[in-house]
């Protein structure tokens, strides 16, 4: 796992992912050197680079210049351009030309979290998986009832990081806000 001070930051744009939680994901994806993963709402890369270091191809996807320019820098970095495709543009309309792929992780969907799940599960390969992050309870309600809708079951897992800081006395433990993930398989 890449430590988070080795990504290249943008105050503009949400990310990386902590490390911590990009090692849940990477667990949870179950990605193989076989796998094509779209990550759609990459912020500044942090997951695209993990996934790019064990996955076939990645396809990094935002609708924000800035993060797709920080996402490109950090694949530059850490030297996994040969397996990375960034691409800024809407998710619904970037998964339009995308080919079957083997994981979906969606990271932010600028409030079109049921239709990038419904679209990217037609295009999901059997035994792909799909992984939605949220920091707002209503969005995990909301890919809860897309994947219900879509007969299919969902994993709920809660993550709450906390990391210490030593002071005089001891260690204060400080925590990072916690992150919901909603994961899927198509069968």
């Amino acid at each position: 796992m890449i430590k988070d001070s080795d990504f290249i930051k943008n105050p503009k744009v949400p990310g990386p992912t902590k490390e911590e939680i990009r090692c849940i994901l990477l667990c949870k994806s179950e990605v193989s050197e076989e796998d094509v993963v779209v990550d759609i709402g990459c912020g500044t890369g942090g997951l695209t680079v993990e996934f790019a270091k064990k996955a076939k191809k990645v396809y990094s996807i935002d609708l924000n210049p800035l993060a797709t320019q920080t996402t490109q820098e950090n694949v530059n970095k850490h030297q996994v351009k040969n397996k990375v495709e960034v691409i800024q543009a809407d998710g619904l309309e970037a998964l339009e030309d995308l080919e079957e792929f083997d994981v979906l992780m969606i990271g932010g969907s600028s409030g079109k979290l049921p239709q990038l799940i419904k679209k990217g599960y037609k295009k999901l390969n059997k035994n792909g998986r799909i992984l939605v992050t949220s920091i707002l309870l209503e969005t995990a309600t909301e890919a809860i009832s897309t994947f219900k809708e879509l007969s299919l079951k969902s994993e709920v897992v809660n993550i709450m990081i906390s990391k210490g800081t030593p002071g005089q006395r001891g260690t204060m433990m400080y925590s990072n806000n916690p992150i919901t993930v909603v994961i899927t398989e198509k069968l």
